[in-house]
């Protein structure tokens, strides 16, 4: 409304908004509002006649809020025992915030660009967080579970710590948390679910990874294998979600599979390029989804243990990538440290 009434000139009581039924305000809705203002501005220039707006999706992709690039870099100190005594974490990221809600910038820090970190539910002892706002001429937007990137750095650099300390990777991450805390509750119910640690067909591999975000407690195996030729192949996913309170459990399984559907195909393929000043990919055929047969069976645990009230909408994508990534790891040695993946050579190390 605030838009459309700066565009057209008019205070606030002369302009109308029917609301139409519609989904959140995600995506392009929840950005600076360029359509509405598009809109109001020729309906100024044609008056007296309805104006409809519609966006091709070469347009709408190429003149986006994007994700947010980032670079992080970790480094921990490990004890004789292999536990975890000091971690410090280093982020370069652009702020979402002081673009779209800056007012809700905390002593100048965007909570979005270092969630997963600042609130990281492991126990280390010594621990620093550094952030560097470093906003470019990218207009960045919020993506389907916002903050995604960080549990990404943090899962597979933990996995990465459970091999230097020579020690099994769900063990490692239970060795870091409390009893009865909700991440440990899904890691465990994950864990059984999945048959952590049971035999597996020839030439498959598990990864794990755990996450927390839109008030929910997520947790995540993932089986896969990677051919001669470097071809990925996932087989199943298992999910454990405690989201204190079910109230339509088929609903809450539907979220998870979707967001295992969504949150794959910014794993496998989807990247954003600039060149000359422009986005490059325009269409499905330079940004491509994932095709059925790419998608793994899913099996969704829910734990809920009653006690608050979480999201299902966003937080199953947040483990995905991780969980994805070490299972690559055990299926071939190699780490991937950045995504998406069709980047990479999955070729064994």
């Amino acid at each position: 409304m605030a838009a459309a009434a700066e565009t057209a000139g008019l205070p606030l009581e002369k302009v109308e908004v029917h609301k139409m039924m519609l989904g959140g305000g995600f995506g392009r809705r929840g950005a600076p509002q360029d359509f509405v203002r598009q809109g109001v501005a020729i309906a100024r220039a044609l008056p007296g006649v309805p104006v409809k707006l519609m966006w091709s999706r070469e347009e709408d992709m190429q003149h986006g809020f994007y994700r947010p690039a980032s670079l992080v870099r970790m480094r921990a100190g490990l004890d004789a025992q292999g536990r975890v005594v000091s971690m410090h974490t280093r982020i370069a990221c652009p702020s979402i915030l002081k673009v779209l809600v800056p007012q809700a910038l905390r002593q100048g820090i965007d909570f979005t660009a270092v969630r997963g970190f600042t609130d990281m539910p492991y126990t280390v002892p010594n621990q620093r967080v550094d952030y560097a706002m470093r906003n470019g001429h990218v207009p960045v937007g919020f993506w389907r579970a916002p903050g995604q990137q960080n549990p990404f750095y943090r899962e597979c650099f933990v996995d990465e710590l459970a091999a230097a300390a020579g020690k099994d990777p769900l063990d490692f991450r239970l060795g870091m948390l409390k009893a009865g805390d909700k991440n440990r509750l899904v890691l465990e119910a994950v864990a059984r679910a999945a048959g952590w640690g049971s035999a597996l067909p020839p030439g498959v591999h598990r990864g794990l990874a755990v996450a927390d975000g839109f008030g929910s407690y997520t947790a995540m195996v993932a089986e896969a294998s990677v051919d001669a030729r470097g071809t990925l192949r996932l087989h199943r996913v298992v999910v454990a979600i405690d989201s204190g309170h079910v109230v339509n459990p088929d609903t809450c399984r539907a979220q998870a599979e979707s967001n295992v559907i969504y949150g794959l195909g910014a794993v496998l393929y989807q990247e954003n390029t600039v060149r000359d000043g422009r986005i490059v990919e325009s269409n499905f055929h330079d940004f491509p989804l994932p095709g059925i047969a790419e998608m793994p069976n899913v099996e969704t645990v829910l734990v809920p243990t009653g006690d608050f009230w979480g999201g299902h909408g966003e937080p199953a994508i947040l483990p995905l990538a991780p969980a994805v990534c070490n299972a690559i790891f055990a299926a071939t040695g190699q780490r991937i440290r950045s995504l998406p993946l069709r980047r990479h050579d999955l070729r064994r190390a």
